[in-house]
């Protein structure tokens, strides 16, 4: 149920809201489940990122901040 919580939209405002709902519904309905996915591969998994130490601060840390060795 759609319910209009503020203003005094037109029919045809709430017809154009109905139907960007429904074809929202009716993507989402039609992709495949989460299991039927293919496995990312390692180059775009953020852990890669996230596993590596991050630099401590000291006499040369600004120059460390965007590669990280």
């Amino acid at each position: 149920m759609i319910k209009v919580v503020r203003g005094n939209p037109t029919p045809e405002e709430l017809a154009a809201a109905l139907a960007v709902v429904r074809a929202r519904a009716a993507a989402a309905a039609a992709e495949p489940s989460g299991a039927d996915l293919a496995p990312r591969d390692a180059w775009s998994d953020p852990s890669r990122i996230a596993a590596r130490r991050v630099p401590q601060p000291g006499r040369s840390s600004w120059s460390r901040t965007y590669w990280p060795s």
